[in-house]
């Protein structure tokens, strides 16, 4: 590797100094090392133990749940103990991974991990399809007779609602051994194409994140500098990034005519247990909403940065009056535990173990995974929170974000391995909320007009970010694995869907010029999780709801708003919000958090009469 791979000093080792001394984590909570003892002794011990669980139960569920022999609930505390190790197992291997993509000692170690929990869980597979040929009745009955099995109820409930759609289970085993030669090997191709580009500006050799970080930069030709660099790069690379997509869309298709599935995004749905009226309300509601949002509001901006139409590299600039600084870790740590704590101090009091035991690596390193992320490992351990951290403001409200996700994570852990995972739609509400918390707080201490315009900017630009171009990243995805079903894509055809999508959702007075179709090569969602992104939205517009809530309530809102945290994955999104007298599937619903954004577009309108 040439030195030209690595960020130069004036880029991101300068952010990071102006930003102070940031934290890597440590990972000793779940393995001290690769090659440590402790993680060859429990892949041996998960190795031996999925057997032995396989030997005893496999054919053997439904007299267990006739009251014949063993319990069924002895059956399900084994399995769930075997998940937890598993799961310790890969967490680690997925930690260490994500720190440094580029290193070959480390994709090795995340490939030979994989490996080996793909064909020690295969093992395991034949438990929930087992269970699931349970006839109700029966599984009801095992249930009333033992409370131990009953404490189970909402997983095995949960689970049941995947058996119109789970397969033979030679089919099953198929499906989920070739997934690491298969989808797994695609997305790993992926992680480590996109970590290993580098983008050339003003003589700087960036990684992909210290790049998009300019197109917040206050000098316009350094925006478009960067905006030129990174569609110059990507469209080098446009061949890999469209033979993965039309092979992880094509492998979904199989996927789906196989279960059953008929809408492109019906399996998405059911992983987050939302049905998909609910989401096609979403998706009606927001696209409704463009012209009074962000129609509306880049016209707004436009009009402040002195340009009659704003270029795609404009999008994110800061305002031209606004004061802008470096802000460093210590500033971020205390703004954003201070407004977790205004709030309430439990929740400040968790996210600051965080900080305080080394759960967040902030670093932006060469070949770390871009982004962010909070990953929940297992409930045995802690989550640990992954951030690129340059001194932005918006990047405060990345931490804000991930710790909403690591409180979340940490409280529902105590529903143990096979319950405390909430759907992606719920999962993003504690941490939409926990920026919104900050932001609120922010707000309150600004001390002039400018300042109070710059973070309503800032915030309505957060928000159509989170809601309008998440919904049109969702409408992409529709429409692009719509058309993969009569045939593969050109690149030229997926940049053309791509531009429609944004042009339609962006509005007249962004011009999206040459370059920016290829600009959906870098969300990473699109690969990992189809039809992920619609979650954050729905996220969005529920916290919008809820805050709303949470500001005219007089008592009581934090003790409800915890009770749904520690929930975990045990109720349904309506039986959460039932509480705070909200429905998702209330078409109106959505028109109230829409509201929130809106409102804030009509202040920032107000300031300039």
């Amino acid at each position: 590797m040439t030195q030209s791979f690595f960020p130069t000093r004036s880029a991101t080792e300068a952010a990071a100094a102006d930003a102070g001394a940031l934290p890597e984590w440590n990972l000793a909570d779940l393995y001290p090392a690769m090659d440590s003892d402790e993680l060859k002794s429990d892949l041996e011990k998960a190795r031996a133990k999925s057997e032995a669980f396989q030997n005893r139960w496999r054919g053997r569920l439904a007299e267990a749940a006739g009251g014949d022999g063993d319990g069924l609930a002895t059956a399900v505390v084994e399995f769930e103990t075997l998940e937890e190790l598993l799961g310790r197992i890969i967490s680690y291997a997925g930690l260490v991974y994500s720190g440094d993509t580029s290193d070959p000692a480390r994709a090795k170690f995340y490939g030979d991990i994989q490996s080996s929990v793909t064909d020690i869980s295969s093992r395991l597979l034949f438990f929930p399809l087992e269970l699931n040929r349970i006839e109700d009745a029966e599984m009801d009955a095992a249930m009333e007779r033992d409370p131990a099995l009953a404490h189970y109820r909402p997983w095995i409930v949960d689970l049941r609602k995947d058996k119109p759609f789970q397969l033979e289970d030679r089919v099953e085993e198929l499906f989920h051994e070739k997934a690491i030669t298969g989808r797994g090997a695609w997305n790993r191709l992926y992680d480590e194409t996109l970590t290993s580009l580098r983008f050339t500006v003003d003589g700087d050799d960036l990684a992909l994140e210290a790049t998009l970080n300019l197109l917040q930069d206050p000098e316009r030709e350094k925006r478009r500098k960067a905006a030129s660099a990174l569609a110059n790069v990507f469209s080098e690379n446009l061949r890999v990034f469209t033979l993965i997509t039309n092979t992880l869309s094509k492998d979904k298709e199989i996927s789906d005519r196989w279960r059953g599935f008929t809408d492109v995004a019906d399996s998405r749905h059911l992983a987050n247990r939302v049905e998909r009226e609910v989401v096609d309300a979403l998706s009606e509601a927001v696209s409704e909403a463009y012209p009074a949002i962000s129609h509306r509001y880049y016209a707004m901006k436009a009009k402040w940065l002195g340009l009659d139409v704003l270029e795609y590299w404009d999008r994110n600039a800061p305002l031209p009056d606004s004061t802008r600084r470096d802000i460093s870790w210590d500033e971020a740590r205390q703004t954003v535990l201070s407004a977790y704590s205004g709030f309430a101090p439990e929740m400040a009091t968790i996210a600051d173990r965080f900080f305080a035991n080394d759960w967040i690596d902030a670093a932006n390193r060469p070949g770390k995974s871009p982004g962010a992320f909070a990953h929940p490992t297992v409930p045995s351990v802690h989550p640990y929170v992954l951030l690129n951290y340059m001194g932005k403001p918006r990047d405060v409200m990345t931490l804000a974000h991930e710790l909403g996700h690591g409180v979340h994570q940490v409280l529902a852990g105590r529903q143990g391995a096979l319950m405390a995972a909430t759907p992606l739609t719920l999962a993003e509400t504690a941490s939409v909320f926990g920026e919104m918390l900050t932001f609120r707080s922010l707000l309150e201490q600004a001390k002039t007009k400018a300042e109070r315009k710059t973070l309503l900017a800032s915030k309505v630009e957060d928000m159509i970010n989170t809601v309008v171009r998440q919904i049109a990243f969702y409408q992409f995805e529709r429409a692009l694995h719509e058309e993969r079903r009569q045939g593969e894509l050109t690149t030229e055809r997926i940049g053309e869907i791509w531009l429609e999508v944004q042009t339609r959702s962006l509005g007249p007075a962004l011009r999206l010029g040459d370059g920016y179709d290829t600009y959906w090569t870098y969300v990473p969602h699109f690969i990992h999780s189809p039809f992920y992104v619609y979650a954050y939205a729905f996220g969005d517009c529920l916290v919008n709801s809820l805050y709303a809530v949470y500001r005219n309530s007089e008592t009581g809102f934090q003790e409800k708003y915890f009770e749904m945290l520690k929930a975990g994955g045990t109720k349904h999104h309506s039986e959460l919000l039932k509480p705070f007298g909200l429905d998702a599937s209330d078409p109106a619903f959505w028109s109230k958090g829409l509201a929130m954004i809106s409102g804030f577009i009509d202040e920032l309108e107000a300031m300039d009469d």
